[in-house]
């Protein structure tokens, strides 16, 4: 079996997450997404919160599973015998940034190889730092988010004003 991890904050999950989940699904017979929690980081959605909106969003992927995880990325991958971290790359300064950390992921275990996607032109703009920063203006976001995620972040923003 192959299996793989998709790991991220996800804080909101996107419409290019998604689209990396369900293109990398159909490449392995097991996908981890791995919800990452830093403490130490501010985030909108609790860890919690994510891991819910992801399952509910990844509901239809009978070889997807949600996960949350709070130590190194390679730790995970380790214990559930996953060797390759998928990571997604919208343009040249993603792949520096993601570049350099699959050499350290590498060093940290040599049984670690990083599978770099590149994201589908249409969701090249969509950050989750610019779509929190554009709801909480009123700015449309339908285009950037499911639906679902559209309305807890409205809710949210909401709670918070």
């Amino acid at each position: 079996m192959t299996s793989a991890v998709f790991p991220g904050t996800f804080d909101p999950p996107t419409n290019g997450h998604l689209n990396l989940i369900k293109r990398v699904s159909r490449l392995f017979d097991k996908l981890d997404v791995v919800v990452a929690y830093n403490p130490n980081k501010a985030h909108l959605f609790s860890p919690e919160e994510r891991i819910e909106l992801l399952k509910e969003l990844t509901k239809e992927y009978e070889n997807v599973t949600v996960h949350l995880w709070d130590r190194l990325i390679v730790e995970y991958a380790e214990k559930s015998g996953a060797n390759i971290l998928v990571r997604g790359i919208r343009n040249s300064n993603d792949f520096a940034y993601e570049f350099d950390l699959s050499l350290m992921n590498h060093n940290l275990d040599s049984k670690i190889e990083t599978l770099f996607i590149p994201t589908e032109p249409k969701y090249v703009i969509v950050r989750s730092s610019s779509i929190k920063e554009l709801a909480q203006f009123g700015g449309d976001i339908s285009g950037m988010v499911p639906k679902i995620v559209e309305d807890a972040i409205k809710e949210k923003y909401k709670t918070e004003n």
